[in-house]
């Protein structure tokens, strides 16, 4: 029997959905694990990845416990939500039980020693194979593809037995597969793959979406299929005589939910505990927002200092409150990509990178180009002598003869700069903003080259943007935040962190940018909107922008709450509103990193900036700052709704307006663009905080990287999916991050709404089975606020009267 190559990669595919695709760390994306399962239930769906991942799906009893103890949980709301579910008893009483049901789980068998061995062995030629840069010596015949380069070498492999000449292994991948599956009813052929395509998650995540699209420069040099990938595992479940099909629930209960007592589509009790906890959090957040606000306001005549545009990242949602408190300043959300989706090559760079969320295809290359040489000579000269000591200093470090040279000569000096970097952190600090103050940034020498520069060949991106798509760009962004009125100074503030030592730095950049810095997609944006031609269009459309208004870019550190402005281009005009706008931004930053630091286990909020200063550069420091923990909601609505109320970094803000929005076009573009994103985001955070050892990938001090790619625990096993236990937890037991699913306020009318989800079946399937709430702000019925109820069914919140939709 021969199948298909096509057929059979067809297959594989679709057992290989219930996989999350895991990028690589130096563009972290955050992405729910179990968005295969997001078609069904959220319970049936955590009951289901449990028993092909082995992985917790809601939070333990002990979290639970705290939370109520700590008033999170309402009383009210979790006895309503017991009773409805017909659950009798006191919560503690309760609480044992699901403690009892935990321990019952944590019994199951454990993987048989066979599987265990495919596991390491397999493991060790994926890092081989897949290795980007870390390795010195490269694994030989990648170009030829992972089953053809492993099969040449396995015979070298003492691991590997029965293999002793690459001619005993099948010579193709298809061939390979069906060697071990022929004795198997080919109608079983998929829950096959399934079961070895999800033994390894992280690895299969890995090359899933590696193999997807264009995944640039690696994969086309050095190919890898999950075909690839599995032919590999099932030569090895063989050769180690390892089980081949999966064994059909042993150790799982009926519902294949280790220490279920469930019914399939009965809900468990622990989602009536979480559901409790998320109204009781969704009941807060409602009462701070101000139902008086029908519209934004016009204010009183008066422009603004200036308007601030920030990434609806939740830390964005600190600072901006602190930069309204200094000053006549707007702030608004957007999209950190800028709604510009472009692939980006920085000055200097060797790669380009996709500068917009994974589920955007990039449709512009856009590069750095410098426009004043002596700055780029200066900033060349001295990035060549750091990186030629770079490569200096690893080649001494790496070569066994050069080694012991290398400590005699040059030992102390590096040994005093390891005790400095160890003891003095801070001073390390000033020394390095000292030396960044010497060498000047490309964003001060270097613009983007936006004009559109030839016809592309064939699938390539096009250089550049025409006149058309640059107005599309600045039109939309308007449309979306629903502006009618600027200032004289506009700044699109991307954002970026800063940390040493740090294999997940990647995780705390815009998620909206792939796990990069926005500041280069706030540059472009502020370059079109500064365009004479662009503007003079825009006025055709309506709107109606001031000759005095400079659009300018800058970007958000994180870590640390400075705001660095790229404002080579502001006309000494605007230089006093500049150096105002610096000043307030100062004492924004001041009063946000205090803030910040008050959260952070072991700082001294008394000085806020010095204390995440020192973070930036302590290379010993998990915690360098939260990240978005704690993310809890997604507001989409005017500035006004929660102007003036402390949302505790737990909310992703994008501006919006109803009233400019007469054909909810922008509003659906928030719907089906950034609001399955911050899903995306909201779940990750879940997922690994309720069970980090699956979903998660363990403590960052027994962490190991892993080719440029990834990390390990200890030396070896599974590439590790999510987010490391010190970004979730403030120590061991108790988590920082609160495990909630997302909570969704929408200020629209809710005809609008139900419109827009009865159009995109695949966004309205995350509300109907339970992974994100919504509620509606209706702004046509006084501000009611109406509940979503599943099939395109509302209830008032403040009565149980369903609205007709």
């Amino acid at each position: 029997m021969t199948l298909e190559r096509t057929t059979l990669e067809d297959s594989i595919d679709r057992a290989a959905e219930t996989v999350g695709s895991v990028w690589p760390l130096h563009s972290f994306v955050t992405a729910n694990p179990l968005s295969g399962f997001e078609d069904r239930p959220f319970h049936r769906a955590v009951a289901e990845a449990e028993q092909l991942f082995g992985g917790r799906g809601y939070p333990h009893p002990s979290v639970f416990r705290q939370a109520r103890a700590d008033g999170r949980i309402d009383p009210d709301a979790l006895r309503e939500a017991l009773d409805a579910r017909g659950v009798s008893g006191e919560p503690e009483t309760l609480l044992e039980e699901m403690a009892a049901a935990e321990s019952d789980r944590e019994s199951a068998p454990a993987t048989d020693d066979a599987t265990e061995t495919v596991d390491r062995v397999l493991s060790k030629w994926l890092a081989a194979f897949l290795d980007q840069g870390q390795a010195e010596w490269a694994m030989p015949n990648r170009e030829r593809g992972f089953y053809a380069a492993w099969r040449q070498l396995a015979p070298y492999d003492e691991a590997v037995p029965g293999c002793d000449d690459s001619s005993v292994l099948p010579e193709s991948p298809v061939e390979a597969v069906e060697a071990v599956l022929s004795d198997h009813p080919e109608g079983r052929w998929e829950e096959i793959f399934e079961h070895h395509l999800a033994a390894l998650p992280g690895w299969t995540g890995f090359v899933k979406q590696r193999a997807d699209g264009d995944a640039g420069p690696w994969q086309s040099n050095y190919p890898v299929s999950l075909l690839d990938y599995l032919a590999v595992r099932l030569t090895l479940v063989d050769l180690l005589d390892a089980p081949v099909e999966p064994d059909d629930g042993a150790g799982l209960g009926e519902t294949g939910h280790r220490g279920a007592t469930d019914e399939p589509d009965e809900v468990p009790l622990a989602e009536v505990w979480l559901s409790a906890w998320e109204r009781s959090y969704r009941s807060r957040l409602l009462d701070g927002i101000d139902r008086s606000v029908t519209e934004p306001s016009t204010g009183d005549g008066e422009r603004p200092a200036a308007q601030l545009v920030f990434c609806i990242d939740t830390r964005s949602e600190v600072v901006r409150r602190h930069i309204e408190a200094a000053g006549p300043y707007e702030t608004h959300g957007y999209a950190g990509f800028f709604g510009v989706p472009m692939r980006y090559e920085g000055y200097g760079s060797d790669v380009e990178i996709d500068a917009c969320p994974p589920i955007v295809d990039p449709e512009h290359r856009v590069a750095e180009r410098p426009e004043h040489d002596h700055e780029a000579a200066t900033h060349d000269r001295w990035s060549g002598v750091a990186t030629a000591a770079r490569k200096h200093i690893k080649s001494l470090k790496t070569n066994a003869a050069a080694a012991f040279t290398f400590v005699e000569g040059g030992g102390s000096a590096y040994g005093a700069a390891l005790v400095a970097r160890t003891l003095l952190p801070s001073a390390v600090a000033d020394l390095s903003d000292a030396v960044d103050a010497r060498v000047p940034s490309p964003a001060e020498f270097c613009a983007p080259a936006l004009d559109r520069r030839g016809d592309p060949d064939g699938d390539a991106l096009p250089q550049g943007m025409t006149l058309a798509e640059k107005v599309s760009y600045a039109e939309t962004a308007f449309d979306l935040m629903g502006w009618e009125e600027f200032a004289r100074l506009v700044v699109f503030a991307g954002h970026t962190s800063e940390t040493t030592n740090n294999p997940f730095g990647s995780s705390l950049d815009c998620g909206a940018c792939a796990g990069n810095p926005g500041g280069p997609n706030a540059r472009v944006l502020a370059a079109i909107c500064n365009d004479d031609d662009v503007r003079a269009e825009l006025r055709e459309r309506g709107f109606d922008i001031p000759e005095d208004t400079v659009f300018l870019a800058g970007e958000h550190n994180t870590t640390t709450d400075e705001i660095t402005l790229f404002d080579g281009r502001v006309p000494e005009s605007h230089r006093a509103d500049l150096e105002r706008l610096r000043a307030d931004l100062d004492e924004a930053r001041a009063g946000a990193a205090a803030e910040r630091a008050e959260s952070l286990p072991g700082s001294d909020p008394a000085d806020g900036v010095r204390e995440t200063e020192r973070r930036t550069t302590d290379w010993a420091e998990t915690r360098p700052e939260w990240g978005l923990a704690g993310n809890a909601s997604f507001v989409v609505g005017p500035r006004e709704l929660t102007e003036g109320e402390d949302l505790d970094g737990r909310a992703f803000l994008h501006s919006y307006d109803w009233s400019t929005d007469s054909e909810g076009d922008a509003l659906e573009a928030i719907v089906t663009g950034p609001l399955v994103v911050t899903q995306w985001i909201n779940s990750q955070y879940y997922f690994a905080t309720v069970d980090n050892a699956v979903y998660g990938s363990g403590s960052k001090v027994t962490q190991n990287p892993r080719g440029n790619v990834g990390v390990v625990q200890g030396n070896g096993g599974d590439l590790m999916t999510g987010l490391p236990l010190q970004s979730l937890y403030a120590d061991s037991d108790r988590p920082h991050h609160q495990p909630l699913r997302l909570t969704a306020v929408i200020h629209a009318p809710v005809e609008r709404v139900t419109d827009i989800l009865a159009r995109h079946e695949a966004v309205a399937t995350l509300f109907d089975e339970g992974w994100i709430s919504l509620t509606v702000v209706d702004p046509e019925q006084d501000n009611a606020a109406v509940h979503y109820q599943g099939d395109l069914e509302w209830e008032r919140a403040e009565a149980a009267t369903p609205l007709v939709h």
